[in-house]
């Protein structure tokens, strides 16, 4: 991602009401959070259990999304599984963003010697594909819900540390980073009050990109059988359920599929918004 010249624009609630995909965005991502949050306290029928249900039950008003092999109610393990997949691409981009900023930071900020070994850390990272990165760290580790999130917090670290060191460098010569140099003002307090408010807003937007990729590689290591394991749902875990049987019973798939569309869809619609609040150029583009 470009980092926009000439500074950025605050990024605030009036702003993304009247940007037409924030706002969408905005309502999508609502939805889905709101959709997830009620099944942390309700649902129609426990996800887990296997309860002695008929299998795989066409949807209907009691099961609106049908019932899989087991008899479990699919609508109820789409809620459960969105708190798993969501949990999982917020704690990995949580941390990804945080290490991968403090990276940046002082690579950026120190330059020299630091800078080069950083640099060429980080490109050697980012040289590998990052599907295949997370699968290596996750055969490393087993699979599980934890291991997918540890895999994704470290292949994401090193997008997030490429992006802020490119804006701790564009601002650390400004004339107002100088004349805190100075004044004698300490390092970490150019850094927290002169070079951080311009990475905030570029960062946030970083989040919401990394969120998107986020969801969606779960979904893959779910796929794959590498992610949460049964009787546990994840919206990747439920896609492979109903893999085998998908030209008979589609209803299996479709919901959690569905999901991760809109979340997806949200999610970019949400960051490409915010990119034209802070760059109102990149719109015209």
């Amino acid at each position: 991602m470009d980092v926009p010249q000439g500074g950025v624009r605050a990024i605030t609630i009036r702003a993304i009401v009247n940007n037409k995909r924030a706002l969408l965005g905005t309502i999508l991502v609502a939805a889905v959070l709101l959709f997830t949050l009620v099944g942390v306290f309700w649902t129609p029928y426990n996800p887990i259990s296997f309860g002695g249900g008929k299998s795989f039950l066409s949807p209907s008003w009691l099961h609106p999304a049908g019932t899989d092999i087991y008899g479990r109610d699919i609508f109820s393990r789409i809620m459960a599984g969105g708190q798993t997949s969501l949990s999982i691409a917020g704690v990995a981009v949580a941390v990804a963003a945080t290490m991968g900023s403090i990276i940046g930071v002082v690579s950026g900020f120190i330059g020299g010697i630091v800078d080069v070994i950083v640099s060429r850390v980080v490109d050697l990272m980012l040289a590998i594909p990052a599907l295949v990165f997370a699968l290596g760290i996750v055969a490393l580790l087993g699979p599980s819900a934890q291991s997918v999130t540890v895999a994704l917090s470290v292949v994401y670290m090193w997008q997030f540390a490429r992006v802020i060191r490119s804006i701790v460098i564009s601002v650390r010569n400004k004339t107002y980073v100088e004349a805190s140099r100075g004044l004698g003002v300490s390092p970490i307090a150019i850094i927290v009050k002169d070079i951080f408010p311009s990475v905030v807003p570029i960062l946030v937007v970083q989040i919401t990109t990394a969120l998107a990729w986020g969801i969606l590689d779960e979904a893959n290591l779910g796929f794959l059988g590498l992610g949460v394991q049964p009787p546990s749902p994840s919206w990747g875990s439920l896609l492979i359920e109903g893999r085998e049987y998908l030209f008979d019973t589609p209803w299996l798939s479709l919901g959690a599929g569905t999901m991760v569309l809109i979340t997806v869809l949200g999610v970019n619609l949400l960051g490409d918004g915010l990119r034209d609040i802070i760059d109102p150029r990149s719109a015209e583009k």
